[in-house]
């Protein structure tokens, strides 16, 4: 797929630009028939020119989590209520904050006055709205119970905003203390050090190793500060090609899983999200393969991602959830057994939303007791550097103190 900006000319004549996503010219130039507006010019924009981009481009407010539970919830309630679908996304679009959101929202109404459905119109911001939310809307057209589907997707939306909510709450207290630990070494390296290693030199003693280490990191950087600055520059600028790559975006999410303390959480919580999101699919009365293939791209991690689509590959050529769960050694025993119990009784989705809450109160015990882990962590590396800070200046100080004194 590929990003163009086009140019074309509505019913009335009126100019209209803006941007697609597809796989060809022609596949924009049928999008744009398609909403009765006429092309006259499409061409492609390179990931390479991003950078061009004007700078109220880069800087556009974002569409997140609240404007998506703020519609959801608000979309249920009016289609609840029996208000035509058109009337109540102007309703939507007049009110909402966020400019925009206002903008597709605005775009969906025009779609929809022309007669595209909903899911078909919310197909051409497949930025906006994701492939799972489209799916579910999608059902929710075909079973004539849209209200039920976009319940579904509010429920959906929240219990991701609060699991992100808990992360960023216990990784709060860390990070100021990492940050802080960064600023001190900077300022120190700068403003303190230079002082000691100034008088040190006109006393023309002999230092400590520990000593001269520090002075010649200080020297480092207070004359080759553009150099540390390139490096990290460079360091940046390479990694994010790196997550660029599909191997190296696949080898990063592997990674993840990995890290000491924080791994299990993070897996925990993908796990989590995907039980939920399946759960969500099936209880829809999407099918088992395309409801894997929807909750592969909801993870959101491409290692997560290609062991559900092997799940799904495997249920394909004739196994059951469970033996395809089993083999994929991503799941606790625990869960699998809910999965035995759910293909046994007809409830899989039953049994997987209860994964889903399960592994959501692990996540949320393992974030309450993550500070109390990472607290001694940092209490030994602030320790450390009080020491190496006491060994290279104040021992030297007091090493000719005593000198001075016995002479």
């Amino acid at each position: 797929m590929h990003l163009y900006n086009y140019q074309a000319k509505d019913q009335k004549g009126i100019l209209i630009k803006g941007q697609l996503e597809a796989a060809s010219q022609a596949g924009v130039a049928d999008s744009l028939l398609k909403r009765q507006f006429t092309p006259i010019s499409i061409t492609q924009i390179d990931k390479e020119s991003d950078i061009n981009l004007p700078l109220a481009q880069l800087f556009k407010e974002k569409i997140g989590l609240a404007d998506m539970i703020m519609f959801s919830r608000q979309m249920y309630s009016l289609l609840k209520a029996g208000i035509p679908i058109i009337r109540a996304m102007v309703g939507l679009a007049d009110t909402t904050q966020n400019k925009e959101f206002k903008l597709v929202l605005t775009d969906i109404i025009k779609q929809l006055e022309q007669g595209r459905d909903l899911s078909s119109a919310m197909t051409m911001h497949n930025k906006v709205f994701s492939r799972l939310t489209i799916a579910m809307v999608l059902v929710g057209e075909g079973s004539g119970r849209l209200e039920d589907a976009f319940h579904q997707l509010a429920s959906y939306f929240e219990k991701e905003q609060e699991t992100r909510k808990r992360i960023k709450a216990a990784m709060r207290y860390p990070t100021f203390v990492i940050a802080a630990l960064l600023v001190a070494m900077v300022i120190l390296n700068i403003f303190v050090i230079p002082v000691f290693a100034t008088m040190f030199a006109k006393f023309d003693a002999e230092l400590p190793l520990m000593t001269q280490i520090l002075v010649a990191t200080s020297y480092f950087f207070v004359n080759y500060w553009w150099l540390l600055l390139l490096i990290l520059i460079g360091s940046v600028i390479a990694w994010r090609r790196y997550l660029a790559t599909e191997q190296g975006l696949y080898n990063w999410d592997h990674y993840k899983l990995k890290i000491p303390i924080v791994g299990n959480i993070i897996h925990r919580s993908l796990l989590a999200r995907y039980s939920q999101s399946l759960a969500m699919v099936l209880r829809s009365g999407v099918p088992m393969t395309t409801g894997l293939s929807l909750t592969a791209k909801a993870v959101d991690n491409t290692y997560m991602e290609r062991a559900i689509l092997n799940i799904r590959q495997d249920i394909e050529k004739g196994d059951s959830l469970l033996r395809a769960s089993r083999s994929s050694e991503l799941f606790s025993q625990l869960v699998l057994q809910m999965v035995a119990v759910g293909e046994e009784t007809g409830r899989v989705d039953e049994l997987l939303q209860e994964a889903a809450d399960y592994y959501e109160r692990e996540v949320d015990y393992d974030l309450r007791s993550l500070t109390a882990k990472i607290e001694p962590i940092l209490t030994v590396i602030v320790a450390v550097m009080v020491l190496i800070l006491a060994l290279g200046i104040f021992m030297p100080m007091w090493n000719m103190m005593s000198a001075i004194k016995g002479g």
